[in-house]
């Protein structure tokens, strides 16, 4: 695509007339000949650093801040290169990601939140499916639906835009026409979504995350509501839980910003949960929208689940779709990998649950959700990441302490810091912790203690493939760990009976 099709001229300084682009890079060891690349500044690195290496690989067009052009020498003595000078650099790129990479699907929305949106944008786009829409979904767990996308070795929630924006586009190309994506508070930061024309947005709560990121939870509030107060344009449906601390706070942007607010939950929210009964495994809903009701079974345990089903169905009306229909395909979701997953049970019948739960909100959550399905000790093994914000590690501590009953603290993802620093630090709200250096000893170790009416939680990594150390990411999945465990397990306990038969 050409240059100018990309940013307006005045914006670009033109050498030998107009060039075109080839592709778009963040990072210098991506860009090939007739790359735009955008030399942004992070926490970590200045992409200003990796300039010159850029041009060394063909690098015809840079974006850069005015700082980075005013004490840039390569760019002043520079004439082979076209540069793009903005003082919002990372917005200017999300914007020309879109333009580069084209067609997006016609209906797109997005959750933003602290916890829930994982489930919310994997259900969003189950019901559409259900409905015969074709439609996909982007976020933790990659791209996911009616479409074959290559897989990228970029994990975090939101892309960066020259991912997100061909991710779209390759969506679109194949025919899809809905997507739900997860807007992260980083993301939201960056202006990743900046370049989307969503249809409607989502927001779930706020609660305390990513302070080893955002300067306070201020910022970090902020950060989260860009998606109502600059991304959704007006006139599009702000989605809102009116359970949410902040729900004042976003009702009132959406309403400055002319946009349609649907609220839900709560006794006056435009969809209500009217009561939940718990049946095993499954829950009974009764759920109002204006003045009519329906009643609905749903496969998903805990109240947080049917609330994050109501808030996707809130999503999928918001675009259009009859409520009839969308509360008539409520019971056919299915729960989202790693979040409150039952992967098993043990010789005795005892459940194990994995879930992603990594705040202290979203474990209060989860253990508040399984304590009535326990008869017996609710076990939990947990751990809190390094490089990741410290103040949560003794709250999420206390949490434990205060919900459950046998407690195992171990490593999550240790990353740069040493693990038994971040251990002290829960265990100094949870002094009834025992403290295990190997994750998968302590999901051992909690399986072999469990009794008949015990129930387990083994919570923080949920779907994760891999343990990450300062130095390597070693495999480990909580659930085929798990698995083994119970396994192992069973072939014990059965060994055991069989030696008692013929005693």
């Amino acid at each position: 695509m050409r240059l100018a099709e990309l940013t307006s001229a005045d914006r670009a300084r033109a050498f030998q007339g107009d060039i075109d682009i080839a592709g778009i890079a963040t990072d210098s060891r991506a860009v090939q000949p007739g790359y735009l690349f955008a030399a942004l500044s992070g926490s970590k690195t200045d992409g200003a650093q990796y300039i010159e290496d850029a041009l060394s690989r063909g690098a015809a067009a840079l974006l850069v801040s005015p700082k980075v052009m005013r004490n840039c020498p390569l760019l002043s003595d520079n004439s082979r290169v076209a540069v793009i000078v903005d003082s919002n650099p990372r917005r200017r790129l999300a914007r020309i990601a879109a333009r580069f990479y084209g067609p997006q699907p016609e209906i797109a929305v997005a959750v933003t939140g602290t916890n829930g949106k994982t489930s919310i944008v994997d259900f969003t786009r189950q019901i559409w499916l259900a409905l015969g829409r074709k439609a996909a979904s982007i976020g933790t767990l990659g791209v996911l639906g009616d479409c074959r996308i290559a897989a990228e070795t970029y994990v975090h929630t939101t892309p960066p835009p020259e991912i997100l924006y061909s991710q779209l586009a390759a969506l679109a190309t194949q025919g899809v026409t809905h997507v739900a994506v997860e807007a992260s508070s980083h993301g939201l930061a960056q202006y990743r979504l900046d370049g989307m024309q969503l249809r409607a947005a989502a927001l779930t709560n706020i609660a305390r995350d990513h302070l080893d990121y955002h300067a306070d939870e201020r910022a970090y509030m902020y950060a989260k509501l860009r998606l109502f107060g600059e991304v959704l344009a007006p006139g599009g449906a702000a989605v809102l839980s009116r359970e949410a601390e902040v729900f004042s706070e976003a009702e009132s942007l959406s309403w400055a910003r002319g946009q349609q607010i649907v609220s839900v939950g709560g006794r006056f929210g435009d969809l209500r949960l009217l009561s939940c009964e718990v049946a095993g495994e499954r829950q009974h809903l009764r759920i109002g929208l204006g003045t009519r009701e329906w009643e609905i079974d749903l496969a998903l345990p805990g109240r947080f689940q049917a609330m994050n089903a109501l808030m996707a169905a809130a999503l999928v009306i918001s675009c259009g779709e009859d409520p009839e229909d969308v509360f008539g395909v409520l019971p056919a979701l299915v729960a989202v990998p790693g979040r409150l997953e039952l992967v098993g049970k043990t010789s005795l019948g005892a459940p194990v649950f994995v879930d992603y739960a990594h705040t202290p909100d979203a474990l209060r959550a989860v253990l508040e959700t399984v304590r009535p399905h326990c008869r017996g000790r609710l076990r939990l093994v947990f751990g809190c990441g390094g490089d990741r914000d410290r103040g949560k590690r003794p709250m999420m501590g206390a949490v434990a302490q205060q919900l459950a009953d046998e407690i195992y603290v171990t490593d999550d993802n240790p990353r740069s810091e040493q693990p038994e620093t971040i251990r002290a630090a829960i265990c100094a709200q949870c002094p009834s912790a025992r403290d295990l250096d190997d994750r998968r000893g302590a999901i051992a170790l909690a399986i072999s203690e469990m009794g008949a009416d015990d129930l387990l939680v083994i919570a923080g990594k949920g779907h994760e493939t891999g343990q990450q150390f300062s130095d390597r990411t070693e495999p480990f999945d909580d659930r085929l760990v798990a698995a083994d465990c119970l396994a192992a397990e069973a072939v014990k306990n059965a060994d055991r009976g069989g030696a008692h038969e013929h005693s």
